[in-house]
């Protein structure tokens, strides 16, 4: 059995869920890859309100496990705690840096993020580049805004309308799924 590491936020973890082991993305993605029968072990390393520096902190706790597929999911709280573009930058490699420093031959995906639209102007289009930008650079996989589909619709999300609900969520795994499969 190989592992996939789903690491991040709030929005992995499966924040506001009736039962985070069954409806968050992760938990959703485990049954797809129960369904085909595929040899990997999903494991939730999500943690609500990190920021990359968190995530940073916390990484080697998750890295002491065999790991084969790495999800990275975080940046959002960094924007919300209004945390430069260019540290959540730095901090997401050094992320990517220290996962392929331990298994070389990890195969990842990055989780891309949008600035809601009431934050205006070059700071959302900079938080918006970075993810493409690590993707590019390290040569990962991206889905380049997880959200999409789910993000401002109310049907979708919990009354906080930041993170979904178990209807967002199949539809965010449906999303991921794709990507995800293409890295097994």
């Amino acid at each position: 059995m190989q592992n996939i590491l789903f690491f991040g936020d709030s929005l992995t973890a499966g924040y506001g869920l009736r039962d985070h082991r069954s409806e968050s993305f992760p938990a959703l993605i485990q049954q797809k890859i129960d369904a085909l029968g595929l040899p990997y072990h999903c494991i939730n390393g999500g943690l609500s309100g990190d920021t990359t520096s968190g995530g940073l902190m916390r990484l080697d706790y998750w890295l002491n496990r065999p790991l084969h597929v790495f999800v990275l999911e975080l940046g959002v709280n960094d924007i919300i705690r209004g945390i430069s573009p260019q540290s959540t930058f730095q901090n997401l490699q050094a992320i990517i840096d220290r996962v392929k420093l331990k298994y070389p031959g990890i195969k990842m995906l990055m989780m891309g993020m949008e600035i809601p639209a009431f934050i205006p102007g070059a700071f959302a289009a900079n938080f918006k580049a970075i993810f493409r930008k690590l993707a590019d650079v390290n040569q990962i996989a991206c889905v380049p805004f997880y959200l999409d589909g789910v993000a401002g619709k109310s049907h979708l999300n919990l009354a906080d309308m930041l993170h979904p609900n178990a209807a967002g969520y199949r539809v965010m795994a449906d999303k991921i799924w794709p990507d995800l499969k293409r890295l097994l």
